[in-house]
C-alpha cells in the first residue's frame, strides 16, 4: 500500500483513516487540519473536535494549546474563557481559577479589581512583593508533561497510545517529585539559597509539594569507613590524620 494511500473514504489529503478529510494524517472526520484524531478541526494536531487553534485536547477552541473547551484564548484547562492561563471558566481576565473574572489573577467570581494580595506558601502577602522576588531558574524546570516523538516511544507506550500515529508522539506525564530531583540537583547552592528567601517560604510546604527538604544543605559524599581489597587485604578508610585505633 502507498504511503499516501488512505483507509478512510472521500480524503483529498494523504494518510488518513477518517473520513472526509482535505489534511492528511488524520484518524479523524472532517479535518482541514493534519495531524487530528478529533473531528471538524480547521487547526492541527487537536485530540478535540470542531478546533480552529492548534494543539487542543478540548472542543471548540479558537485559541492554542487548550485542555478545555470553547476558548478563544490560549492555555486555558477550563472553558469558554477569552482570556489565556485560566483554570476557571468564563473568564475575560488572565491567570483566574474562579469564574467571570473580568480582572487578573482572581480564585474566586464575578471580580472587577485586580487581586493585590494572594496566598504563596499558604501565607497571605501582598503579590507585588511575591513578584518583585527574584526566582531562580531551576523552579521553573520541572515539567508536568514531556512531548515523546513516536521515533523515541516503548513498544508499550505506542501499545498505551494507538494516537501516536497520527500525532507524531505522546504527552508523558512525567513523576513530579523526580522533576523536582533533577532540577535540585542542577541548581547552585546560591540559587537554593534564593528560594529559602522567597517571601513567605515555608519548608514544611516546599517539602511537601516537591519532596526536597531544604533545611540542610546536602552533605558531601564520604569515603570514611568503606572497605576495599587490594592483593586479598582489607582495608578500612579514614579521614587523613585520624589516629589508629
Amino acid at each position: 500500500m502507498s504511503k499516501n494511500t488512505n483507509t478512510g473514504n472521500y480524503n483529498t489529503g494523504n494518510r488518513n483513516t477518517g473520513n472526509y478529510n482535505t489534511g492528511y494524517c488524520n484518524t479523524g472526520n472532517r479535518n482541514t487540519g493534519n495531524y487530528n484524531t478529533g473531528y471538524c478541526n480547521t487547526g492541527s494536531r487537536n485530540t478535540g473536535s470542531r478546533n480552529t487553534g492548534y494543539y487542543n485536547t478540548g472542543d471548540r477552541n479558537t485559541g492554542y494549546c487548550n485542555t478545555g473547551s470553547r476558548n478563544t484564548g490560549s492555555r486555558n484547562t477550563g472553558d469558554r474563557n477569552t482570556g489565556n492561563y485560566n483554570t476557571g471558566y468564563l473568564n475575560t481576565g488572565y491567570y483566574n481559577t474562579g469564574y467571570w473574572n473580568t480582572a487578573n489573577y482572581h480564585t474566586g467570581c464575578f471580580n472587577t479589581v485586580d487581586a493585590n494580595k494572594a496566598f504563596y506558601f499558604n501565607a497571605l502577602i501582598d503579590k507585588e512583593v511575591w513578584d518583585n522576588a527574584y526566582k531562580p531558574a531551576w523552579l521553573f524546570e520541572p515539567l508536568p508533561t514531556t512531548w515523546v516523538n513516536k521515533d523515541e516511544m516503548t513498544k508499550q507506550e505506542k501499545v498505551d497510545n494507538p494516537s501516536h500515529e497520527t500525532t507524531g508522539g505522546y504527552l508523558r506525564a512525567n513523576d513530579m517529585k523526580e522533576e523536582w530531583r533533577k532540577a535540585y540537583e542542577s541548581a547552585s547552592p546560591e540559587d537554593i539559597q534564593a528560594v529559602r528567601d522567597l517571601p513567605a517560604f515555608d519548608y514544611d510546604v516546599f517539602e511537601q509539594i516537591t519532596g526536597l527538604d531544604l533545611r540542610e544543605e546536602p552533605m558531601p559524599a564520604t569515603c570514611e569507613g568503606r572497605e576495599i581489597e587490594i592483593d586479598g587485604v582489607t582495608y578500612v578508610l579514614k579521614l587523613k590524620g585520624q589516629d589508629d585505633e
